[in-house]
């Protein structure tokens, strides 16, 4: 299947991208250049708004048109795009982070509409377990949800949800670990519990990054290193790989009218990218199967 360039970004780090069926256009962040980017699909304008903060993790805040929820560095800020460019935000909960250099990574709402989103060490190569795993429900802070559930995280990361809201998948992105685990997810109170192994990718091609499901309920998680993007079915077994131009593709999302392209944002690093020159661009699969409309924050 061949990879569609939807618009050569150069996103130094392309995460969260979600599709917004109201605007059909694409939204997604650059978390170190602190933006907020825009892609409308039938005219293929692009936008892009820069805050005061690495922008981390997005999702659409219900009842508040243009207003999104976003996990940046100091905590959870409600942002809104301005004319001149930039990014208004005002702070909803704050995080205490384990440790200095630490930030928001990968985040999302359940079928609930309840903000979940993992923090992380900037320096992975310390590897040091400090991530946590935070959920935001209307709290004056964002809370620290069942440390024991997400104990010795280094990356969170592909966050997700089954498609009746009962299951949860979250991954750990860093070398060392490279494993995604499943939960069992109580949908009236918002709570984890049961957590094991749902694949090991220490064997597969690419370390877990973010992640979508789809509407027959399979797991599709970025390949980072690999180039790749991995469906798997709801009982862990590797259905498909399908390949992208660059070796970072960072995380996926459904879009389109119908619900069946495949967004795949992505990195550029540093150095000779003679053979990817399209790394930090935002691609389109098309694999035949449906996604889901990504629920917005409720609170």
């Amino acid at each position: 299947m061949q990879a569609e360039l939807v618009l050569d970004a150069r996103c130094a780090t392309g995460e969260s991208p979600v599709w917004r069926a109201d605007e059909q256009a694409l939204y997604w962040v650059d978390i170190p250049a602190k933006q907020l980017h825009r892609w409308h699909a039938a005219t293929g304008a692009h936008s892009c708004w820069t805050g005061d903060e690495m922008l981390a993790c997005i999702a659409p805040r219900a009842g508040h048109p243009g207003e999104w929820i976003a996990g940046m560095e100091s905590g959870l800020f409600a942002i809104a795009t301005r004319a001149d460019g930039t990014l208004a935000a005002s702070s909803v909960a704050s995080a205490v982070h384990a440790e200095r250099g630490m930030r928001f990574n990968d985040g999302r709402c359940d079928r609930q509409g309840r903000f979940w989103a993992g923090t992380m060490q900037m320096d992975m190569a310390a590897a040091h377990e400090v991530g946590r795993v935070y959920r935001y429900q209307g709290d004056v802070n964002a809370e620290v949800a069942l440390r024991a559930q997400f104990e010795h995280l280094i990356v969170p990361n592909g966050l997700a949800f089954s498609p009746d809201g009962k299951t949860m998948y979250l991954s750990d992105s860093h070398p060392a670990v490279q494993t995604i685990w499943a939960f069992d997810y109580d949908t009236d109170t918002g709570t984890p519990h049961g957590r094991r192994v749902f694949v090991d990718m220490k064997p597969l091609p690419g370390r877990p990054d973010g992640a979508a499901v789809d509407a027959d309920g399979c797991y599709w998680i970025c390949g980072n290193d690999a180039g790749l993007v991995h469906r798997f079915t709801p009982d862990g077994r590797l259905d498909r790989s399908l390949a992208v131009p660059v070796k970072k593709p960072a995380m996926c999302a459904f879009g389109g009218p119908e619900l069946d392209t495949l967004f795949v944002t992505s990195i550029r690093p540093g150095g000779d990218l003679s053979d990817q020159p399209l790394a930090g661009g935002v691609f389109a699969l098309r694999p035949g199967i449906k996604g889901l409309a990504e629920p917005e924050c409720r609170f």
